[in-house]
Parts: C-alpha cells; structure tokens; sequence
C-alpha cells in the first residue's frame, strides 16, 4: 500500500556520524526543477552517467537542503550551508553514496515499483511451470558424395 506523507514536512537524515541534513520532502516539484537546473542541463551529450549522477544530486541537494548538524569548514567552527558548500559535502563519497541511499532512492523506488512486474507469489502465476520446450537441433546427416 501506498502510504501518503500529507504534512509535507522537512526530515532530518543521517549521512554520517555525527553528519545530519534537514531535507525538503522529494516531491514531483522538487524533482522537476532539479532535472531544469542549469547545471544539469549544460552537462554535455558526451558525460557519463556517473558525472551526471552527480550533477543532479548536487542541484537536488541544493534545493533540499534546508539546514545541517556536524559540517563545519576548515577552522572546526560550524558553518551554514550554501550552494559552495553543500556540493563540497557531496563530493565526500561516503556523504554522496549516503544522500543517494537516504534521500534520492527512497524516491525514486516508487518510480522502479510501478515499473517492475514479477510473478505473484499467490496469485495466477504462483507455482507455474513453464510449458514452453526448446525447440530440437534437426539431427546432421552425412553427406555422400
């Protein structure tokens, strides 16, 4: 069952020890600004799937982040996120891998469900056998010549 979050409202997600982001829900607004973010689409034909994995998720989070716990910038002392910063923390792996685990591929789950068909396990399909066979390799023949 598809359950719906009527509140709308921001979640903290854990991303590290010690490391936590107050997060916009991934909504089909959110989603659809980020695919028109203008460093999405300057990516260029030719960029991997990787490099435009990572552009998505730094503009995703641009837009989602809303504040942060445990980041701080090089003298230790707390910092605010910003654009600059927010894409220095996903170019942390450890971060990257996390915000896409937490955040992006919860949302994107639904979207793999309705797209996904398996075989019921008690429905019409349970316990079926396949009655399709091979088909037979014609037997070879020797020639006479």
């Amino acid at each position: 069952m598809l359950t719906l979050d009527l509140t709308n409202a921001p979640r903290w997600h854990d991303l590290a020890p010690g490391v936590r982001v107050q997060l916009r829900p991934l909504t089909t607004a959110l989603m659809v600004a980020t695919r028109s973010d203008p460093a999405v689409e300057a990516m260029p034909d030719n960029a991997s799937d990787e490099e435009r994995a990572v552009a998505f998720a730094k503009a995703l989070a641009r837009r989602a982040v809303l504040a942060w716990e445990g980041i701080g910038n090089a003298d230790s002392k707390p910092i605010d996120p910003s654009p600059e910063a927010i894409d220095a923390l996903l170019d942390i792996w450890p971060i990257f891998e996390a915000f896409q685990l937490t955040y992006v591929s919860k949302g994107l789950l639904l979207e793999q469900e309705k797209n996904a068909s398996a075989p019921s396990p008690n429905g019409p399909s349970a316990g079926a056998s396949a009655t399709a066979k091979p088909a037979r390799k014609p037997a070879r023949t020797a020639r006479r010549g």
